[in-house]
Protein backbone atom coordinates (compact mmCIF):
# COMPACT_ATOMS: atom_id res chain seq x y z
CA UNK A 1 0.00 0.00 0.00
CA UNK A 2 1.64 3.17 -0.95
CA UNK A 3 2.02 5.83 1.65
CA UNK A 4 0.15 8.80 1.93
CA UNK A 5 1.88 12.23 1.55
CA UNK A 6 0.08 15.24 3.36
CA UNK A 7 0.03 18.57 1.70
CA UNK A 8 2.25 21.48 3.01
CA UNK A 9 0.35 24.60 3.32
CA UNK A 10 1.94 28.21 2.76
CA UNK A 11 0.81 31.58 1.84
CA UNK A 12 2.52 33.39 -1.26
CA UNK A 13 2.20 36.57 -2.36
CA UNK A 14 2.97 37.09 -6.09
CA UNK A 15 2.56 40.42 -8.06
CA UNK A 16 0.32 42.29 -5.23
CA UNK A 17 -1.85 39.13 -4.97
CA UNK A 18 -1.75 36.59 -1.90
CA UNK A 19 -2.66 32.77 -2.45
CA UNK A 20 -2.97 30.01 -0.45
CA UNK A 21 -0.61 27.23 -1.99
CA UNK A 22 -0.53 23.06 -0.94
CA UNK A 23 2.23 20.73 -2.11
CA UNK A 24 2.32 17.66 -2.01
CA UNK A 25 6.11 16.88 -2.72
CA UNK A 26 7.56 13.21 -3.15
CA UNK A 27 11.05 14.94 -2.55
CA UNK A 28 12.39 12.17 -4.81
CA UNK A 29 10.24 11.34 -7.86
CA UNK A 30 11.85 11.62 -11.09
CA UNK A 31 8.48 12.36 -12.98
CA UNK A 32 7.54 16.26 -14.12
CA UNK A 33 5.14 17.69 -11.44
CA UNK A 34 1.49 17.99 -11.70
CA UNK A 35 0.03 21.73 -11.37
CA UNK A 36 -3.74 21.54 -11.13
CA UNK A 37 -6.45 24.35 -11.47
CA UNK A 38 -9.79 23.84 -9.58
CA UNK A 39 -13.44 24.23 -10.21
CA UNK A 40 -14.46 27.58 -9.57
CA UNK A 41 -15.62 28.31 -6.16
CA UNK A 42 -13.79 24.95 -5.53
CA UNK A 43 -11.52 25.17 -2.58
CA UNK A 44 -8.17 23.21 -1.73
CA UNK A 45 -9.06 20.04 0.16
CA UNK A 46 -11.73 19.02 -2.91
CA UNK A 47 -8.75 18.00 -4.86
CA UNK A 48 -7.33 16.73 -1.99
CA UNK A 49 -8.38 12.85 -2.22
CA UNK A 50 -6.72 12.69 -6.22
CA UNK A 51 -3.74 14.28 -4.85
CA UNK A 52 -3.35 11.62 -2.15
CA UNK A 53 -3.96 9.06 -4.44
CA UNK A 54 -0.95 10.06 -7.02
CA UNK A 55 2.04 9.61 -4.67
CA UNK A 56 4.37 8.89 -7.49
CA UNK A 57 4.53 12.56 -8.55
CA UNK A 58 4.87 15.88 -6.77
CA UNK A 59 1.47 18.04 -6.70
CA UNK A 60 0.73 21.52 -6.85
CA UNK A 61 -2.17 23.37 -6.76
CA UNK A 62 -3.80 26.75 -5.06
CA UNK A 63 -6.51 28.65 -3.98
CA UNK A 64 -8.20 31.67 -6.34
CA UNK A 65 -8.49 34.93 -4.30
CA UNK A 66 -11.37 34.92 -1.89
CA UNK A 67 -11.39 31.25 -2.15
CA UNK A 68 -10.86 28.62 0.56
CA UNK A 69 -7.82 29.95 2.16
CA UNK A 70 -7.05 33.04 -0.19
CA UNK A 71 -7.29 36.47 0.81
CA UNK A 72 -10.70 38.09 -0.95
CA UNK A 73 -9.02 39.92 -4.54
CA UNK A 74 -8.63 43.53 -3.94
CA UNK A 75 -9.61 44.00 -7.77
CA UNK A 76 -10.56 42.23 -10.98
CA UNK A 77 -8.14 39.35 -12.45
CA UNK A 78 -8.34 37.68 -16.27
CA UNK A 79 -6.92 34.35 -16.70
CA UNK A 80 -3.21 35.44 -17.97
CA UNK A 81 -2.70 37.12 -14.64
CA UNK A 82 -3.25 33.97 -12.36
CA UNK A 83 -1.52 32.03 -15.18
CA UNK A 84 1.15 34.41 -14.48
CA UNK A 85 0.97 34.12 -11.00
CA UNK A 86 1.28 30.04 -11.12
CA UNK A 87 4.09 30.42 -13.82
CA UNK A 88 5.96 32.40 -10.70
CA UNK A 89 4.82 30.23 -8.07
CA UNK A 90 6.43 27.03 -9.83
CA UNK A 91 9.80 29.19 -9.67
CA UNK A 92 9.37 30.05 -6.56
CA UNK A 93 9.11 26.66 -5.43
CA UNK A 94 12.37 25.55 -7.81
CA UNK A 95 9.82 23.27 -10.48
CA UNK A 96 10.78 23.79 -14.34
CA UNK A 97 8.54 21.52 -16.71
CA UNK A 98 5.47 20.33 -15.20
CA UNK A 99 2.28 18.62 -16.61
CA UNK A 100 -0.81 20.44 -16.04
CA UNK A 101 -4.82 19.59 -15.52
CA UNK A 102 -7.57 21.37 -15.02
CA UNK A 103 -10.99 20.97 -14.37
CA UNK A 104 -14.12 22.68 -15.50
CA UNK A 105 -13.37 26.79 -14.78
CA UNK A 106 -9.90 25.29 -14.29
CA UNK A 107 -9.49 23.85 -17.22
CA UNK A 108 -9.92 27.17 -18.97
CA UNK A 109 -7.02 28.73 -17.18
CA UNK A 110 -4.84 24.91 -17.52
CA UNK A 111 -5.72 25.87 -21.57
CA UNK A 112 -4.55 29.45 -20.65
CA UNK A 113 -1.23 28.65 -19.04
CA UNK A 114 -0.29 26.01 -22.14
CA UNK A 115 -1.06 28.52 -24.58
CA UNK A 116 1.23 31.74 -22.33
CA UNK A 117 4.09 29.45 -20.91
CA UNK A 118 4.05 26.62 -23.81
CA UNK A 119 7.53 25.43 -23.26
CA UNK A 120 7.16 24.71 -19.55
CA UNK A 121 4.10 22.52 -19.93
CA UNK A 122 5.05 18.85 -20.82
CA UNK A 123 1.30 17.32 -21.07
CA UNK A 124 -2.09 18.65 -20.71
CA UNK A 125 -5.50 17.50 -19.09
CA UNK A 126 -8.53 18.70 -19.60
CA UNK A 127 -11.22 17.62 -17.39
CA UNK A 128 -14.91 17.97 -18.02
CA UNK A 129 -13.76 22.14 -19.81
CA UNK A 130 -14.99 24.12 -22.68
CA UNK A 131 -13.13 26.51 -25.01
CA UNK A 132 -14.71 29.36 -22.98
CA UNK A 133 -17.22 31.51 -24.73
CA UNK A 134 -17.86 29.57 -27.61
CA UNK A 135 -19.03 26.29 -25.43
CA UNK A 136 -22.02 24.82 -26.10
CA UNK A 137 -24.37 25.95 -22.58
CA UNK A 138 -25.87 22.88 -20.46
CA UNK A 139 -28.80 22.01 -19.05
CA UNK A 140 -30.90 25.18 -17.72
CA UNK A 141 -31.88 24.42 -14.66
CA UNK A 142 -28.21 23.00 -13.98
CA UNK A 143 -26.83 26.51 -15.19
CA UNK A 144 -28.85 28.65 -12.83
CA UNK A 145 -27.87 26.64 -10.07
CA UNK A 146 -24.01 26.88 -10.90
CA UNK A 147 -23.96 30.43 -11.00
CA UNK A 148 -25.85 30.73 -7.34
CA UNK A 149 -22.46 30.03 -4.71
CA UNK A 150 -25.52 28.95 -2.56
CA UNK A 151 -24.05 25.55 -3.63
CA UNK A 152 -21.11 25.86 -1.55
CA UNK A 153 -22.70 27.77 1.45
CA UNK A 154 -25.38 25.00 1.70
CA UNK A 155 -23.92 21.26 1.92
CA UNK A 156 -28.06 20.11 2.03
CA UNK A 157 -28.74 22.92 -1.06
CA UNK A 158 -25.45 20.94 -2.94
CA UNK A 159 -26.65 17.07 -1.79
CA UNK A 160 -30.51 17.75 -2.09
CA UNK A 161 -29.88 19.40 -5.95
CA UNK A 162 -26.70 17.12 -6.87
CA UNK A 163 -28.05 15.05 -9.36
CA UNK A 164 -29.10 18.10 -11.01
CA UNK A 165 -26.68 20.11 -10.89
CA UNK A 166 -23.78 17.84 -11.90
CA UNK A 167 -25.33 14.85 -13.73
CA UNK A 168 -24.17 11.18 -13.57
CA UNK A 169 -23.74 8.98 -9.80
CA UNK A 170 -23.53 10.58 -6.57
CA UNK A 171 -21.16 8.67 -5.45
CA UNK A 172 -18.82 10.33 -2.73
CA UNK A 173 -21.10 13.39 -2.59
CA UNK A 174 -21.36 13.23 1.10
CA UNK A 175 -17.41 13.43 1.47
CA UNK A 176 -17.25 16.11 -1.20
CA UNK A 177 -19.70 18.03 0.38
CA UNK A 178 -18.07 18.03 3.84
CA UNK A 179 -14.74 19.57 2.61
CA UNK A 180 -16.03 22.38 1.10
CA UNK A 181 -14.92 25.80 2.61
CA UNK A 182 -17.24 28.08 0.60
CA UNK A 183 -16.10 31.25 -1.13
CA UNK A 184 -16.81 34.82 -0.42
CA UNK A 185 -19.35 36.28 -2.63
CA UNK A 186 -16.80 38.59 -3.73
CA UNK A 187 -14.40 35.77 -4.83
CA UNK A 188 -17.13 33.97 -6.59
CA UNK A 189 -18.44 36.95 -8.43
CA UNK A 190 -14.74 37.95 -9.73
CA UNK A 191 -14.07 33.91 -10.97
CA UNK A 192 -17.35 34.70 -13.22
CA UNK A 193 -15.87 37.86 -14.12
CA UNK A 194 -12.42 36.68 -15.13
CA UNK A 195 -13.76 34.20 -17.75
CA UNK A 196 -16.66 36.58 -19.39
CA UNK A 197 -15.34 37.48 -23.07
CA UNK A 198 -12.32 34.59 -23.00
CA UNK A 199 -12.01 31.96 -25.22
CA UNK A 200 -9.42 29.87 -26.19
CA UNK A 201 -10.64 28.59 -29.21
CA UNK A 202 -8.55 30.62 -32.17
CA UNK A 203 -4.84 30.01 -30.62
CA UNK A 204 -5.80 25.92 -29.65
CA UNK A 205 -4.46 25.10 -33.31
CA UNK A 206 -1.19 26.05 -31.95
CA UNK A 207 -1.07 23.96 -28.57
CA UNK A 208 1.69 21.13 -28.71
CA UNK A 209 1.50 19.71 -25.50
CA UNK A 210 0.15 16.05 -25.60
CA UNK A 211 -3.65 16.41 -23.95
CA UNK A 212 -5.90 14.32 -22.84
CA UNK A 213 -9.38 16.03 -22.58
CA UNK A 214 -12.02 13.63 -20.37
CA UNK A 215 -15.58 14.43 -20.69
CA UNK A 216 -19.15 12.78 -18.91
CA UNK A 217 -21.77 11.52 -21.49
CA UNK A 218 -24.05 13.33 -18.43
CA UNK A 219 -22.47 16.10 -17.71
CA UNK A 220 -25.45 18.69 -17.24
CA UNK A 221 -22.83 21.78 -16.91
CA UNK A 222 -20.61 20.75 -19.85
CA UNK A 223 -21.92 19.10 -22.73
CA UNK A 224 -19.94 16.41 -23.95
CA UNK A 225 -20.04 18.21 -27.54
CA UNK A 226 -17.51 20.78 -25.75
CA UNK A 227 -14.87 18.04 -25.90
CA UNK A 228 -15.34 16.60 -28.80
CA UNK A 229 -14.67 20.62 -29.93
CA UNK A 230 -11.57 21.01 -27.93
CA UNK A 231 -10.07 17.96 -29.40
CA UNK A 232 -10.97 18.95 -32.87
CA UNK A 233 -9.06 22.10 -32.49
CA UNK A 234 -5.79 20.59 -30.06
CA UNK A 235 -3.55 18.64 -32.71
CA UNK A 236 -1.87 16.35 -30.24
CA UNK A 237 -5.09 15.35 -28.27
CA UNK A 238 -7.71 12.69 -27.64
CA UNK A 239 -10.60 12.20 -25.85
CA UNK A 240 -11.33 10.18 -22.77
CA UNK A 241 -15.58 9.76 -22.67
CA UNK A 242 -16.78 8.58 -19.01
CA UNK A 243 -19.77 6.64 -19.29
CA UNK A 244 -22.52 7.28 -17.34
CA UNK A 245 -19.87 10.42 -15.73
CA UNK A 246 -21.70 13.84 -14.82
CA UNK A 247 -19.94 16.87 -13.96
CA UNK A 248 -17.94 15.47 -11.07
CA UNK A 249 -16.68 12.13 -12.52
CA UNK A 250 -12.99 13.18 -10.94
CA UNK A 251 -15.11 12.37 -7.78
CA UNK A 252 -17.49 9.71 -8.79
CA UNK A 253 -15.53 7.47 -10.55
CA UNK A 254 -12.02 8.29 -8.70
CA UNK A 255 -10.30 4.89 -9.42
CA UNK A 256 -11.00 4.93 -13.35
CA UNK A 257 -10.23 8.69 -13.58
CA UNK A 258 -6.83 8.19 -11.71
CA UNK A 259 -5.92 5.27 -13.93
CA UNK A 260 -6.61 6.56 -17.33
CA UNK A 261 -4.48 9.68 -16.01
CA UNK A 262 -1.20 7.85 -15.02
CA UNK A 263 -1.51 5.76 -17.67
CA UNK A 264 -1.49 9.27 -19.92
CA UNK A 265 1.39 11.18 -18.21
CA UNK A 266 3.52 7.64 -18.22
CA UNK A 267 3.45 6.99 -21.53
CA UNK A 268 6.22 7.29 -23.81
CA UNK A 269 5.35 9.40 -26.98
CA UNK A 270 6.25 6.11 -29.02
CA UNK A 271 4.21 3.98 -27.08
CA UNK A 272 1.38 6.64 -28.25
CA UNK A 273 2.71 6.31 -31.39
CA UNK A 274 2.07 2.84 -31.84
CA UNK A 275 -1.27 2.36 -30.35
CA UNK A 276 -2.06 5.25 -32.78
Amino acid sequence: MSKIIMPEFSMETIEGRTVRVARWSTGKSQKPPLLFFNGIGANIELVSPLAEKMPERDFITFDMPGVGGSPEPAIPYRPWMMARVADILLDQFGYGQVDVMGISWGGGLAQQFALQFGSRVNKLILVATTAGMVMVPGNFSALTKMINPKRYLDPNYMLKNFKTLYGGIDSGADAHAERITPPTRMGYFYQLVAMMGWTSAPWLPLLRPETLIMMGDDDRIVPLVNGKFLNSLIPDSRLEVIKGGGHLFLMAEAELCIRLINDFLDELPTERRQAA
